[in-house]
């Protein structure tokens, strides 16, 4: 098996920063503006990218986290894993631009669950999302609204994406 990185800290800081821009641009500001992570690592970086949208609109960003385990339709080949808690942040989604942040676009089977969950907690105005490597291979008609870098790659590799704060560094790595 040989792993080669793909992106490294800088790439990675530089691609949120785009996101951000991005984010606030298609906003047209920072009003009714919400950003949930789906966990582990779209969490982390909901808060990266939200932090970089206030440097630069001087708002304050609701930021939380949006669970999908149970509402993904592939639990019988995938092992599941332990639920974590979703939590909206005050002032809810009804109305808002939710932006969905993820690590890694594949299937497309994640962000289906979570349009699932988000209609079960409220009805946003609108729903964008973000991503940080889309790698391709689609199963369902869903496609990022903001992506970091596009990384085709073939459905036998593995993208891992690593963060400081759940594991010591950053850095986007193809495993094949």
């Amino acid at each position: 098996m040989s792993t080669r990185t793909v992106l490294h800290d800088a790439d990675i800081q530089r691609a949120l920063r785009r996101i951000s821009h991005e984010i606030l641009e298609s906003n047209k500001g920072a009003d009714d503006l919400v950003i949930l992570g789906i966990p582990t690592r779209g969490v982390n970086l909901a808060h990266r990218v939200a932090q970089l949208v206030a440097e630069v609109s001087g708002a304050e960003i609701p930021v939380g986290s949006l669970d999908v385990t149970m509402y993904r339709d592939d639990l019988h080949r995938h092992p599941t894993r332990t639920p974590q808690p979703t939590q909206i942040p005050p002032g809810g989604i009804d109305g808002k631009t939710v932006v969905l942040v993820d690590d890694v676009l594949f299937s497309g089977r994640s962000i289906r669950a979570a349009l699932d969950a988000l209609q079960d907690i409220g009805r946003p105005a609108a729903v964008r999302l973000a991503i940080l490597v889309d790698r391709g291979h689609r199963e369902l008609p869903i496609r990022p609204d903001f992506v970091g870098k596009n990384l085709p790659s073939a459905s036998d590799e593995r993208v891992n994406v690593r963060l400081t704060e759940v594991d010591g560094a950053d850095e986007v790595t193809i495993e094949s």
